[in-house]
């Protein structure tokens, strides 16, 4: 066998037909993929006249195929996608080559009722021939976005809700406040009168950092600065004022917290603050102050209440834990975090560490 007649078998061999080689074939593929597409799809030509609709577009709008092909868009039913904003971004899909992603039509179509549509499109070109094609699909959100107003009212009314408890939560443990207060002035035992005097101060503290995380939802994000700031302020307002000459002071880094690890840190604070007053400072002591310092850095934090007094504070002498000891030591184990400290004759400092902190001391040294 010669080269020439290896050659013709060859040819012979490959079949030259191209698929869809007829006009019809072709129409009937693209009317076909039109038809499969779920969500309305209208195919415009140039003119922005309708080539082809999908069924889903004839189901979802109850239209009819002699009411819809061949027409401009604009025509359709009762003149409802004669928008002229949805014409002036579809005049310039062909010539700028541009796509349209997302478009919202919110109507009242005809057969079907109130609808919010999101609208894509996109030009088709044809190597071919000149024609050039819009592919246009409707995306129905009607019940999405009722769901979403639903959530978003939910959502609102929950925020009431949660303030409105928040302020009677709030109104009721200055009520109770008020009552021991009334009740330790009016008791003959000095012992009875302190235990008031010191669920007083308790109450007080809870009330201080409520107040502090009013309106922040539960999973919420806080800064802690601020919130420290604002909390030591309401403290020293309550437990200090003018009568004791005592500076309650605030150190603290920019971070955050989640609301319920921020409460944790808000009464563990309080309560540092409140054994420094009762402990601390026993006699008057010249530049008597408190410094609640938060430091962090990428492995922790750690959270201290230092004093310059002359006592000792029953969470690091070693002595029988009380009730601020176990508070304290319950709110540390809830933050994941340990206690520590010291004291001397220079003052006392407890510690809240989280995770493996190292103090700036310590990297200093």
């Amino acid at each position: 066998m010669d080269e020439t007649e290896v050659a013709q078998r060859a040819d012979a061999s490959v079949d030259t037909r191209q698929p869809f080689a007829q006009v019809g074939d072709a129409r009937a593929l693209a009317q076909a993929i039109v038809d499969t597409v779920r969500e309305p799809l209208l195919v415009l030509d140039e003119e922005l006249r309708v080539v082809a609709a999908g069924r889903s577009f004839y189901a979802r709008f109850q239209m009819q195929r002699p009411d819809v092909e061949g027409r401009a868009i604009y025509m359709l039913g009762d003149g409802q996608w004669d928008i002229p904003e949805l014409r002036v971004l579809l005049e310039q899909i062909l010539p700028q080559h541009s796509v349209m992603e997302g478009y919202q039509v919110e109507h009242d179509f005809v057969g079907t009722g109130h609808c919010i549509m999101l609208l894509n499109a996109r030009s088709v070109f044809f190597e071919s021939s000149a024609e050039r094609l819009i592919l246009l699909a409707m995306e129905d959100v009607t019940q999405w976005r009722a769901a979403e107003r639903l959530a978003n009212e939910r959502l609102q009314q929950s925020k009431v809700l949660l303030q409105e408890m928040q302020h009677r939560v709030a109104n009721s443990l200055q009520i109770i406040a008020s009552i021991l207060m009334l009740k330790a002035r009016t008791v003959q035992s000095e012992e009875t009168r302190l235990h008031l005097r010191d669920a007083h101060q308790r109450v007080m503290s809870v009330a201080a950092v409520q107040e502090q995380l009013q309106g922040s939802g539960h999973g919420d994000s806080i800064e802690l600065a601020p919130y420290l700031n604002r909390l030591c302020e309401t403290l020293a307002a309550s437990m200090i004022g003018d009568v004791r000459p005592i500076a309650l002071i605030v150190q603290a880094q920019a971070g955050s917290a989640l609301s319920h690890d921020a409460v944790s840190i808000g009464l563990i604070v309080t309560e540092l603050v409140i054994n420094a007053l009762k402990h601390a400072f026993v006699e008057e002591t010249p530049g008597a102050q408190i410094v609640v310092a938060y430091d962090l850095n990428d492995t922790g934090w750690q959270l201290s209440v230092t004093d310059n007094g002359l006592g000792k504070m029953p969470l690091v002498d070693g002595a029988k834990p009380g009730l601020g000891t176990s508070l304290v030591e319950a709110l540390s184990n809830q933050l994941d975090a340990k206690v520590g400290g010291y004291s001397g004759p220079e003052g006392t400092q407890v510690s809240i560490t989280h995770s493996v902190f190292t103090p700036r001391q310590a990297d200093a040294a």
